[in-house]
């Protein structure tokens, strides 16, 4: 592995370290402080271990510093957004495993200390331990749903400000007049929320019928053969970690409440849990945030026309643009610069495209 990407692991675990000693300053439970604190020094030793691989190679580090996405987790931690930072770190972890599988894969002996399978191994580890606490429903941990919440708006910002931001700029290329703009660009904003927003109820409603009909499944066969059900539980509590005799006695206690018995085994054998969002707030989620990224390009429009308010829409859109993918960062694990000037990007190819097609409209009719 050459110096930068194991600069890049250097930092990444010097991240990790960090936002978990900000949940862990955050716990009125001692005990998880102490776990949160046990993953940090276990984050602090992967970093160590990366700065002598850097310097083995003739390489060095300075002093460590948290990058914007990092910092943008703690400000969320000290806000009370703790689902929603625990499955950004469930992401980070897996990502970690996978990319050494990955790297594994094409560089078969590139890993002869075995270092790097040993980090591997502890971050999936990690992955499990983050999962189970998640799961645990102590408070303030059980708010499963708030990174979807989060997911929903800034995606559904970002298609209503792309979509309507190249309508708006079609119009332009089309030179139309200023009451034609106005009401063309609040007709996409309407379009785009219903369109999200009715994406958004169906894609709920459709998850929500099958988790309904796979706990259905599950309660009928706890019903028909209830000793196999037990078994299967306890098997799952074992590959937990838990003593086999303890995993069968916990076993037995779940099964002897049918309905717990569903739930738990809807939770540990299905993956499902029983906090899902409801359909139409979904549906109202989405559509909201869809129509505040919609009306971005628009509004400048509402206090006139001409090239300055042009400029300024224009301008002000492609902020919006960085800004939104900035904020794409804290679920896809890319650089916040980056991320924003992708988004940046697209904006301004957007605009282009949109401007070229209306005036080529406008000049054919």
């Amino acid at each position: 592995m050459d110096i930068e990407s194991l600069r890049k692991h250097w930092q990444d675990e010097g991240e990790s370290a960090f936002i978990y000693r900000v949940i862990a300053g955050r716990q009125e439970s001692g005990e998880r402080g102490a776990i949160f604190n046990r993953l940090a020094e276990v984050e602090e030793h992967h970093q160590q271990v990366y700065r002598q691989m850097i310097e083995e190679k003739g390489g060095a580090v300075g002093e460590w510093k948290p990058g914007l996405r990092v910092r943008m987790m703690k400000w969320l931690v000290e806000r009370g957004q703790y689902g929603l930072v625990m499955s950004l770190r469930i992401s980070d972890e897996t990502r970690e495993v996978r990319t050494y599988l990955q790297r594994r894969k094409v560089h078969p002996n590139d890993d002869e200390s075995g270092e790097f399978k040993k980090i591997a191994r502890e971050e999936a580890h990690h992955a499990q331990v983050l999962g189970q606490l998640t799961e645990s429903g102590a408070e303030p941990w059980h708010q499963s749903n708030s990174g979807d919440f989060l997911r929903n708006v800034i995606y559904g910002f970002n298609d209503g400000l792309t979509a309507n931001f190249g309508l708006v700029m079609g119009v332009l290329g089309g030179n139309v007049a200023p009451g034609t703009l106005v009401l063309t660009g609040l007709s996409g904003m309407v379009a785009d929320a219903l369109s999200m927003g009715g994406s958004g109820f169906l894609a709920a409603k459709s998850e929500q019928e099958v988790w309904e009909n796979e706990i259905a499944m599950e309660r009928e066969e706890i019903e028909l053969m209830p000793e196999t059900e037990m078994q299967e539980l306890a098997l799952l509590y074992q590959a937990k970690g838990m003593p086999a005799e303890a995993a069968r006695q916990a076993a037995a206690q779940i099964m002897s409440d049918p309905e717990m018995a569903v739930q738990e085994k809807a939770r540990e054998e299905l993956g499902i849990s029983p906090e899902t969002t409801p359909p139409m707030k979904e549906a109202i989620t989405t559509g909201i945030a869809t129509a505040i990224g919609a009306i971005i390009p628009v509004v400048p429009f509402f206090f006139g026309t001409g090239p300055a308010i042009i400029w300024i829409a224009f301008g002000i859109s492609m902020v919006a643009h960085f800004i939104v993918g900035a904020a794409r960062s804290l679920f896809t694990g890319r650089g916040i610069i980056r991320s924003g000037f992708d988004m940046f990007v697209v904006g301004l190819g957007v605009a282009g495209v949109g401007y070229l097609v209306g005036s080529l409209i406008a000049g054919r009719l």
